[in-house]
């Protein structure tokens, strides 16, 4: 886009300052080019008119051609109204009522004239009326009106102030106009010909003003591509150029890995295990910085993959660092990485909110003296205090629970030379997702579980079969199981969400008197939060009555049940992030969903997938679908994920072809200098750094 589309909104005609602030606020339309990239989200097929006689109180919106005969203003004060009589060529009559704008529209509508009318039909003791219809004056030019009306976003704030959709498109209308020697090509002769592209020009005029259904789809795909285009193609060069200039550390030496593997793994690695260590150990002796995302579901094995990476570090005489987003998952991750590391003799140690202040001193000093080889901790890692005699691996647990500064910050704390970086998800992501948010990380998947590991039993139950669930409860613990209760967090409030955790222990603890119930929430103590959590680990209790804050970091084998208490309330993804914290010993695994019978669709197709699969990538698929990327992915990416036309979850082969052909142009012209890319580099150019948040993931 040129400078033309960097004029402000108010300079349009008909908008003015008023309009164009209220743009700004509302839509976020500062610019032609902001406008003219405000597209339709619906279209109205106004290709039909309906006889007064055909109409069906199904339709949605219909169009009818008649005269107005007779308007008069009924009822008085508030209960006003304004009612007119349209007849159509057969003599059939219809009532058009308007209950707001009512002198607006006395003044403006005329008797005895053809008008069209647009609205949704309803019937009233046997005759048909038409509540505030959108009208069009019927001119002679107008007799075979057939086009597809654009309808877009607005909001309530907007309307009150007379900016309808019908408006928008107005503005629309006059801005096309004026744009149109404006608009100027921005892909390469190549892309357009070898993709059969509708131009540029022509696009944006048939996705705001359609000629055709045909020529719509054309517009659509041709902006879909390019906006999904140059999302990638930013993507590969900032790999490309990663690649070029960003050195890493070499290692090759790998003595303590096979001791490890030797003498101290009582477990056999996967096939998917082994194939991701492969793949890190080939990034890690390349001489390039790693930048990797491994991606695995709860439970297949992610954090032995970590230790074996951590391991080839120190045995390279560097030292490595383990994030995670909370101490629950920081205590987990280095109980379960110091017994190994114990056995090897390597110094292993754990920095969070709560360690002590004498304790901090000795992990300093041995952070800083090279002594300490692996740390394991939280958000505490990024304190400047923390400095490291040569940082060569970060690694980070979950990471798009930490905002881009906060990694950043410990990237930067090897100054020589930046250290690899390994990213771990437990979120399965769908490809789309993963392309576009991750699209310049080397993406690693382990799609299997560690064998010996039995399917989860997901089951569905309405309220009224409580005793009954109870009584499977009771079953289970009665041989030795234990079972996780978990409550959403419904309200706004953190006080309402306490009494309602409150009201489910007790009630929990009057079901069950005769075993032990831990209970566990965000407003608990790290300490306090630590205590019930050990108790639960020692099967000192064998109930555990939570919030969410259970959904990452519990490991307790001998945890067999997982009940979800209104369950319709909790997004796809977490319910079954939900459902790995069971499933991890050798015994049967039960996930049980308690809901009311009132279901929205949506929620029945949430729980009817839990109880179908357990593959997290069919899961987060489907979530992508239900509740769109940027609800996914959280704050953290929203950013990244401001697309204007395109949809992750329905344009996946767009995706695929828009990727490859950036690829391609990329391996053909890494510099874009070519002239048939020269298109192409002037809108890289003219793009504002600020319309998407661009930054690298790492």
């Amino acid at each position: 886009m040129n400078n033309f589309f960097h004029t402000k909104i108010e300079f349009l005609k008909g908008v003015g300052p008023q309009r164009a602030e209220l743009l700004q606020k509302e839509l976020n339309i500062y610019t032609y080019g902001d406008l003219i990239q405000h597209y339709p989200f619906r279209y109205l097929d106004r290709t039909q008119f309906y006889k007064i006689a055909e109409l069906d109180e199904s339709m949605p919106y219909v169009q009818v051609r008649g005269r107005v005969r007779g308007k008069e203003v009924l009822g008085e004060g508030r209960k006003q109204r304004l009612a007119a009589t349209l007849v159509d060529e057969d003599g059939s009559e219809m009532e058009l009522v308007w209950f707001k704008g009512v002198k607006w529209m006395q003044k403006t509508l005329k008797n005895h004239t053809d008008y069209i009318v647009f609205g949704k039909p309803t019937q009233f003791n046997g005759k048909w009326s038409m509540a505030h219809p959108e009208l069009e004056e019927l001119g002679e030019e107008k007799q075979t009106a057939s086009f597809l009306q654009p309808v877009y976003n607005t909001t309530e704030k907007l309307k009150a102030f007379r900016v309808e959709s019908k408006v928008i498109a107005r503005m629309m209308e006059l801005l096309l106009k004026v744009a149109e020697p404006n608009i100027h090509e921005t892909l390469s002769p190549e892309l357009i010909d070898h993709y059969r592209l509708m131009s540029k020009r022509d696009a944006l005029i048939n996705i705001h003003f359609p000629q055709s259904v045909e020529k719509y789809n054309a517009a659509k795909f041709r902006l879909k591509f390019e906006e999904l285009f140059y999302i990638q193609l930013r993507l590969l060069r900032q790999k490309t150029v990663r690649r070029a200039d960003l050195a890493g550390q070499v290692f090759r030496q790998v003595p303590t890995v096979t001791e490890f593997y030797k003498n101290h793994m009582t477990f056999d690695l996967t096939n998917a295990q082994k194939r991701v260590i492969k793949e890190i150990h080939k990034d890690l002796t390349a001489g390039k910085q790693m930048n990797r995302l491994l991606q695995g579901d709860v439970g297949s094995g992610k954090t032995i993959v970590a230790f074996i990476t951590m391991l080839i570090a120190a045995d390279n005489g560097a030292q490595s660092v383990l994030m995670a987003p909370t101490e629950i998952l920081a205590d987990q991750h280095y109980t379960g990485l110091k017994a190994f590391a114990d056995r090897l003799g390597i110094n292993i140690g754990k920095l969070t909110g709560s360690t002590k202040t004498k304790d901090r001193k000795v992990l300093h000093e041995q952070l800083r003296s090279g002594e300490m080889k692996m740390i394991v901790g939280t958000h505490a890692l990024l304190e400047d205090v923390v400095q490291f005699q040569n940082l060569g691996l970060c690694i980070v647990d979950e990471q798009h629970r930490f905002g881009v500064e906060q990694r950043s910050r410990l990237w930067r704390k090897n100054p020589r030379i930046i250290p690899h970086v390994l990213v771990m998800t437990a979120t399965p992501i769908p490809r789309t997702l993963a392309m576009t948010l991750y699209g310049d990380l080397d993406v690693s998947v382990i799609d299997e579980m560690p064998a010996g590991r039995k399917e989860i039993v997901t089951v569905h139950r309405f309220d009224s079969h409580r005793l009954k669930v109870f009584q499977f409860v009771r079953d289970q613990i009665k041989l030795g199981r234990q079972v996780y209760i978990v409550y959403p967090l419904i309200e706004e409030s953190e006080g309402m969400d306490y009494k309602d955790l409150m009201d489910g222990y007790e009630s929990v603890r009057r079901a069950f008197p005769e075993y032990q119930v831990s209970m566990v929430h965000g407003k608990l103590k790290a300490q306090d939060k630590d205590y019930e959590m050990q108790r639960f680990v020692k099967n000192e209790t064998q109930i555990m009555v939570a919030t969410t804050v259970i959904e990452v970091g519990v490991n307790v084998p001998n945890a067999s049940v997982m009940i979800i208490e209104s369950a319709e309330r909790f997004g796809l993804s977490q319910l079954h992030q939900l459902r790995g914290r069971v499933g991890r010993g050798a015994e049967q695994s039960y996930c049980i969903l308690m809901t009311g019978y009132k279901l929205s669709k949506d929620s029945k197709t949430r729980l009817e997938t839990m109880v179908r699969t357990n593959n997290g990538f069919e899961i987060a698929d489907i979530d992508l679908k239900l509740r769109g990327p940027g609800d996914l992915m959280g704050t953290q990416q929203s950013g990244v994920l401001d697309l204007l036309i395109a949809d992750l979850a329905k344009d996946a082969p767009i995706l695929q072809e828009a990727r490859a052909a950036a690829q391609r142009v990329l391996n053909e012209d890494p510099q874009l200098e070519q002239p048939q890319n020269q298109n192409i580099m002037r809108h890289i150019k003219s793009l504002s750094v600020n319309t998407v948040n661009w930054s690298r993931i790492s």
